[in-house]
């Protein structure tokens, strides 16, 4: 083990040392009573409820007089708001580093620096009630390492389900000042060593990317026997492969090879899409890295004119496949490729995104969906998170009005509960 990753360790182990409270455990049993819940298959909405929380989980949902509070018991007033599941963001990288102004300033970043800074990330998306991410590549393993650190209670931040680094190739996109991998054998050994990690996807990088200067956005680069080789690989340990692709032709080879997921989706024609949906095959379309409404985001971080133009290029075609896929009925998950916190257009990037899929063809319910049970049923964790059911893990957001009518909703979180322990409370 070399002494960078040692010092690292050492570091990050005091970092969560001295981060760990004594009131980090949840509270014996809590009420949330007078709130609105709301019902994500589209029924009526249980007004007056409470919602009783013993431990981290969902012991009790009803009507006020329906349910027995325990004497003792904490009680949250939430009367005059809507609750929903934790928000869920599929496409997270807390140790994202853009090119720019942003990527000189971090080009010296130690592995200590990182752990630290995504860390920080974690606990802001908490903060903005994002109780559930998928890190989609990030560098050191230091996703994992957070990842059990946030699991055991040691620090704070979503719920992690993560792909340790992403598997690139020579030339590709994302490959720069990172391990490559080529050929079939190289990528099914480098597929191995992230599940051994830990792992619990594995990313792969089949097309071009904005991110990467020069080259095609849809340009096929990874090939067939490349693809179904890491596909092959990550199954056999019941690991699921997702796929950087704005290619249609690059994501169709893939998906007819069992490809789980594909990230952002750029340039999706329909018959991509319609297989896509035939194979229930995930769409995640971090449509807001592209949109104009986001576009003072990258100006303020600095983005150089190439990135902007190669923003600018994808963002027309991605708006349409997005749009194409609502219209096919394929299965989405939101994801932002930015920090769920991020501020974009007055609001923070996730509620943004759901915005947007409601501008392109979704119901609110359908967008609030996407970013609540369509996540956990992607991660097949449905029978933990993802709604508001007995028996699961109390991740609870209150928001000040009905995101089944406006998504917008989810622009102003007033409660974030994650595992029944209260991170944020606007209702006082």
């Amino acid at each position: 083990m070399s002494i960078a990753r040692i010092r690292f360790r050492i570091i990050f182990l005091i970092f969560l040392a001295i981060t760990v409270q004594a009131d980090d455990l949840p509270a014996a049993a809590t009420a949330i009573v007078g709130g609105t819940v709301v019902n994500l298959d589209g029924e009526a909405p249980l007004e007056n409820a409470v919602i009783l929380v013993e431990g981290k989980r969902i012991t009790a949902i009803g009507a006020a007089n329906d349910v027995n509070i325990p004497e003792g018991t904490e009680q949250i007033d939430a009367a005059g708001v809507w609750l929903i599941p934790g928000l869920m963001n599929m496409h997270v990288h807390l140790g994202l580093i853009l090119p720019g102004k942003m990527a000189a300033e971090l080009a010296n970043e130690s592995e200590a620096a990182l752990a630290l800074r995504m860390a920080a990330n974690a606990r802001a998306s908490l903060q903005a009630g994002v109780t559930t991410i998928r890190l989609t590549g990030d560098t050191a393993h230091a996703d994992l390492a957070l990842m059990r650190a946030i699991n055991k209670g040691q620090a704070d931040g979503p719920r992690i389900f993560s792909s340790g680094e992403s598997l690139t190739i020579t030339a590709g996109h994302g490959s720069k000042g990172k391990r490559n991998y080529d050929g079939p054998d190289e990528l099914v050994k480098a597929a191995r060593t992230q599940i051994s990690a830990g792992a619990k996807w594995i990313k792969i990088l089949i097309s071009g990317g904005i991110a990467t200067a020069g080259g095609d956005l849809d340009a096929v680069l990874m090939t067939p026997g490349e693809i179904s080789a890491v596909i092959d690989a990550a199954h056999r340990f019941g690991v699921k492969v997702t796929a950087h692709s704005g290619s249609p032709t690059a994501t169709s080879i893939a998906v007819d090879y069992g490809l789980d997921s594909v990230e952002h989706g750029y340039f999706l024609d329909r018959p991509t899409l319609k297989k896509m949906k035939e194979h229930g095959t995930w769409l995640v379309p971090t449509i807001v890295v592209s949109q104009p409404a986001t576009e003072p985001f990258f100006k303020a971080i600095g983005s150089p004119p190439w990135y902007l133009a190669r923003r600018d290029s994808a963002g027309i075609a991605h708006w349409k496949a997005l749009q194409m896929a609502i219209e096919e009925g394929v299965n989405i998950a939101l994801g932002t490729d930015q920090h769920p916190h991020e501020p974009n257009d007055g609001t923070t990037a996730t509620a943004r995104e759901a915005q947007y899929y409601a501008d392109a063809g979704m119901t609110p319910l359908q967008a609030l969906r996407s970013a609540t049970i369509e996540p956990a049923r992607m991660l097949e964790a449905e029978d933990e998170i993802g709604s508001l059911e007995v028996g699961k893990y109390a991740d609870i957001v209150a928001v000040d009005s009905d995101p089944t009518e406006d998504i917008k909703a989810l622009r102003n979180i007033l409660l974030v509960m994650k595992g029944g322990k209260v991170y944020r409370n606007l209702l006082k």
